[in-house]
């Protein structure tokens, strides 16, 4: 759940730099010179849905250990089945480094076409992803960047800082509909001492800025369901007033909503984060002080899949016109309500 790197992503939001990395990888697959394509085909980007060369995706991610974590797992290996092209040589989900890192040697060894790598830590698994690319097996990196742009052929991630600042501004414009002058915002984020944190937090307080507002509160968890309750109890015990809350993460949220309903508190609405399936059946039954969640998406995974069976086919999006798949991209860090959960109930993770 880490952040691409802010000079990246702003590289990437303006659209300067943010295709065709040929230069850098003239081994690697995605660099060969594009088979010969008729004028319409170029034009349209080709079909990326029809059949194209056999391709062994290896695919490694961190242990499971909570709702978003598992989901971009599951997503990952229900993307690859719905190709007929495709292998996909997953190794078991682990947390310890040392042992993710044997884990890609091994899926070097085995010569994958493509590897789609989760880091446990981008920074530890920098170098055996070089060495993936080193033996001519680009590397699709999700989500928690390496600390060497030579080590991925192509970034794909969400935006930390984009849900700070959409957080925000839905929490304004629903304060000024209901009238609130003066309100009493709360925050209860992540694991402070990581990078998408500070991140997630310093998107929220430049949004808030914006309108005028400020956090009043805040408290810090650690993305689990009892680190959750036991900050948000905290959190309500200081404050006897709250007129808005955002909770970094749909996952702890799970113990946010068990210390509110404890205390009896239902004088604020609360913003998630990330999209569980359980923060969107409750935004859309509208019984709660659940009123939206702000999305960080597993389907990143999926979409991981689809890019590195393109890469490995030497073909680009159907709908770009350059022949190869972008250099990074950042997903949209949408804001789920009432009025537009319907349309996202199909992406919602379970906690």
């Amino acid at each position: 759940m880490s952040a691409f790197p802010e000079t990246h992503r702003r590289r990437f939001l303006l659209g300067t730099g943010a295709l065709g990395a040929t230069a850098l990888l003239s081994g690697c697959l995605a660099n060969e010179p594009p088979q010969q394509q008729n004028q319409n085909a170029v034009a349209t980007g080709g079909d990326n849905a029809a059949p194209g060369r056999h391709v062994t995706i290896g695919f490694s991610a961190p242990a499971a250990d909570h709702g978003w974590l598992a989901a971009m797992t599951t997503n990952a290996r229900d993307q690859a089945e719905q190709f007929p092209d495709v292998t996909l040589e997953a190794t078991e989900g682990s947390s310890d480094v040392n042992q993710q890192i044997a884990q890609v040697e091994t899926l070097i060894n085995a010569q994958v076409d493509v590897l789609v790598l989760l880091p446990a830590d981008g920074k530890a698994l920098t170098a055996v992803a070089r060495r993936a690319m080193q033996a001519d097996i680009p590397v699709i990196n999700v989500d928690r960047v390496f600390d060497s742009e030579d080590a991925y052929r192509c970034w794909i991630g969400g935006d930390n800082y984009g849900m700070g600042v959409n957080a925000a501004g839905y929490i304004a414009a629903e304060l000024e509909r209901r009238g609130v002058t003066d309100p009493v915002i709360a925050e209860i984020a992540g694991t402070d001492s990581l990078p998408l944190t500070q991140q997630r937090s310093a998107g929220f307080r430049d949004g808030l800025a914006e309108h005028g507002l400020e956090v009043t509160r805040r408290v810090a968890a650690d993305f689990t369901a009892e680190s959750g309750e036991r900050e948000t109890t905290n959190l309500l015990q200081a404050a006897s007033r709250l007129d808005a809350v955002w909770n970094h993460d749909d996952d702890q949220g799970i113990g946010v909503l068990a210390a509110v309903e404890s205390a009896g508190r239902d004088e604020f609405f609360l913003v998630g984060g990330a999209g569980s399936r359980q923060m969107m059946d409750r935004i859309k039954a509208g019984n709660s002080v659940v009123r939206a969640t702000v999305l960080y998406n597993p389907s990143m995974c999926s979409s991981a899949i689809s890019l590195a069976r393109l890469l490995a086919q030497a073909r680009g999006m159907a709908d770009l016109a350059e022949h190869e798949i972008p250099r990074s991209i950042t997903t949209y860090s949408a804001v789920v309500t009432r009025e537009n959960v319907d349309q996202y109930l199909d992406v919602g993770f379970a906690s």
